[in-house]
């Protein structure tokens, strides 16, 4: 079952999961983050869609760029 958390709540997950505190999401922080909203890809499908979402190509995913990403999986966020 995924969880849907509100907009602070989700702002606060992504915070959560970003332990180098740098406002950035590196594929180890992203897949913490995943798993704690109960979102189960597997590793090939968690490294496909951390490629795609790092649309600055930065090697990091933004909180915009996870906005982005939650949206084209049907979040509304």
């Amino acid at each position: 079952m995924t969880t849907r958390p509100a907009e602070g709540d989700l702002h606060a997950v992504f915070t959560r999961a970003d332990l180098g505190g740098d406002d950035r999401l590196d594929l180890m922080e992203f897949s913490l983050v995943l798993d704690s909203l109960g979102m189960s890809w597997t590793k090939a499908e968690v490294q496909d869609r951390f490629e795609k979402a790092d649309t600055n190509r930065d090697g990091f995913i933004s909180y915009p760029e996870f906005q982005t990403l939650l949206e084209t999986q049907g979040w509304t966020v």
